[in-house]
């Protein structure tokens, strides 16, 4: 059965005037009393947020069984090691819920975040990656260098090895990269197909991803299985591609016309969204974001999601 999760409003425009941030808290206690099986946080310099890491913290603290994941963490707003304390802390403190989707930010949008991060644009996926083979030899307990000098032992997190790590994206380099060193692949494509042919590529080099309608096949030879997932922007109701309008001008100042060529953007009756989604073969966990400009829109939404999709 595939999974469902729910991305939590952290970033403006996702809040009306008077809402209370700490609102966020009780959505997630109601997605995990609803049955939803992933609470997800985004991860942005360029508008108002809830810092992610922080707003995990504090809903590991109010729930018990409902997962948790950054989609997507882009790491290199965060030192390496302090980001491997972080997130190891992150998965002891809630019980090995925990799951890192990561990427490398968007051309012509997060230069900018790379600058005030002093963080060079150029070779970022290398970066990335690296970070990423860090993490997991501090988190597994192994030695460690950085600028040559030995990096003391971290917490170790819940789970032998440390969380799943996933990876956003879905260009040639990066379906490549998922094969070879992530645990899922989270991207957002607006056609099926491209969603598809990108599956079929990660299979082909990663035996244990299984294209749409083969049988699951071994285990990588790291041990690793990869998650094929899907982020999706959805809208139940009447509002129609004009309400989505509303929101992608509100979220990133570009209409629907452009942000719809991009990443997958639906609206409609839970009947059209569950038809639009099933287009997508071999998804095994949803992510979805509710395309709503205020809390109590996301609770409703919320609870119509989880009965209709």
């Amino acid at each position: 059965m595939t999974k469902l999760g729910y991305v939590l409003p952290t970033t403006l425009p996702g809040w009306a005037e008077g809402d209370d941030p700490r609102a966020l808290l009780d959505l997630a206690v109601e997605a995990e009393r609803l049955g939803v099986d992933s609470l997800w946080v985004g991860d942005t310099l360029l508008r108002p947020v809830v810092e992610p890491l922080t707003t995990l913290a504090g809903v590991a603290a109010v729930t018990s069984t409902i997962g948790l994941g950054a989609a997507t963490l882009l790491p290199a707003f965060r030192r390496p090691v302090q980001a491997a304390h972080a997130l190891a802390s992150l998965d002891r403190l809630s019980g090995g819920r925990l799951t890192i989707a990561v990427g490398a930010g968007f051309p012509n949008r997060s230069e900018r975040e790379y600058a005030i991060s002093e963080v060079p644009w150029e070779r970022r996926f290398a970066r990335l990656d690296d970070t990423v083979a860090l993490w997991r030899r501090l988190w597994a307990g192994e030695t460690a260098f950085v600028g040559g000098v030995e990096v003391p032992p971290v917490l170790p997190p819940s789970r032998p090895g440390g969380p799943p790590i996933w990876l956003g994206g879905a260009s040639p380099s990066a379906l490549a990269r998922v094969a070879r060193h992530y645990d899922g692949w989270l991207p957002y494509p607006p056609q099926p197909g491209t969603y598809a042919r990108g599956l079929a590529t990660i299979a082909a080099a990663a035996p244990a991803v299984h294209a749409p309608g083969a049988p699951a096949a071994g285990a990588l030879a790291a041990g690793r299985a990869v998650t094929p997932a899907l982020f999706a922007s959805v809208l139940i109701g009447d509002g129609g591609r004009a309400a989505l309008d509303v929101y992608v001008r509100a979220a990133y100042g570009m209409p629907l016309e452009v942000v719809e060529t991009i990443q997958l953007l639906i609206a409609g009756s839970p009947e059209h969204i569950r038809e639009v989604l099933g287009r997508y073969d071999g998804v095994e966990h949803l992510v979805i974001r509710i395309a709503a400009l205020d809390l109590p829109t996301q609770r409703d939404q919320l609870a119509l999601l989880r009965r209709g999709i």
